[in-house]
């Protein structure tokens, strides 16, 4: 009798451990998940960025440097989402996606403010198109974000939470995911302006 309640015992502390595992594995494969989102909505913002400058260019030859500027911001940045991508628990890839996130918005911000000047710029037809693919771009960047954070947040809260502290470091899962957070997101958050008139 004694080892029947023994074994009961043992195989209900077996099937636990295995759920914690399964809960740790899904929500870790749930915060990549939403990281590839971001990407997806990262690469087609710099995929946006090209056209644009192409579009800029024509019209402002005397605005060379805040064109490269902006092609510089977006190489950098696409280079740090290329590292992000690799592993997106890594902290200082996400730092580094941040800042060159950054360094991205304040060049777009620079070449608005540069269009500005070129009133036949403003109503060309094809700059309206891309400013406008670029202004929804950056919701659906902030939407996959805030998904990854929620993501993250969800399962560092399990992590970090008993019973699963005890088991998590030893089916390898170490440190605490990070959330991505831009340098100046709200200036990211909020879509950038496009002005018309």
């Amino acid at each position: 009798m004694e080892l029947i309640i023994i074994l009961v015992v043992l195989a209900a502390l077996v099937f636990w451990g295995i759920a914690i595992y399964n809960r740790l594995v899904t929500l870790r494969n749930r915060y990549q998940n939403a990281f590839s989102q971001i990407e997806v909505q990262l690469k087609r913002r710099y995929d946006l960025i090209p056209n644009l400058v192409e579009t800029a260019k024509a019209y402002m030859s005397h605005e060379r440097e805040t064109l490269e500027a902006v092609t510089a911001a977006r190489n950098h940045a696409l280079a740090a989402l290329q590292a992000a991508a690799g592993d997106p628990a890594n902290a200082d890839a996400l730092r580094q996606l941040a800042s060159a996130e950054g360094a991205v918005g304040g060049a777009l911000a620079r070449l608005n403010v540069a269009v500005e000047a070129y009133p036949d710029l403003k109503a060309n037809e094809n700059m309206m198109q891309v400013q406008e693919e670029l202004v929804s771009t950056e919701n659906r960047v902030a939407f996959a974000r805030q998904a990854f954070n929620d993501q993250v947040m969800e399962y560092n809260t399990y992590k970090q939470s008993f019973p699963p502290v005890v088991l998590a470091g030893t089916f390898g899962h170490g440190p605490d995911a990070t959330l991505l957070e831009f340098d100046d997101s709200a200036e990211i958050q909020a879509a950038p302006k496009v002005s018309f008139s």
